[in-house]
């Protein structure tokens, strides 16, 4: 499995509007080849990032999505909000999972 982590930090005055935007998002990336799963997380302190957290079952599948009409039609919607909604660059971190758990079914 493949992890791409996006580190937004978003201005405490827009971040409504940021959490609406994403929570009504299209679902694009879920239709896509090699999806696995999507997560939005809220930092606990406001002047921490939010993690956009997508797994795929590759990096391939990754790179294919980023080169995707999808991904750019996704994308297009952020320049909806305020532009001073993004307080810096977003930060893309890439990572290989190596161990995955969950709760055991009983």
């Amino acid at each position: 499995m493949f992890v791409v982590c996006n580190r937004v930090q978003v201005n405490p005055t827009h971040a409504e509007q940021f959490e609406k935007l994403f929570l009504s998002r299209s679902h694009m990336v879920d239709k896509s080849p090699g999806f696995v799963s999507f997560q939005l997380l809220r930092p606990d302190k406001a002047d921490e990032s939010y993690v956009v957290m997508v797994v795929w079952d590759s990096k391939d599948s990754y790179k294919a999505w980023l080169k995707s009409d999808a991904f750019k039609g996704g994308h297009s919607r952020t320049s909806t909000l305020p532009e001073d909604t993004f307080m810096g660059p977003q930060r893309v971190e890439l990572y290989e999972m190596l161990e995955q758990t969950t709760a055991l079914s009983v």
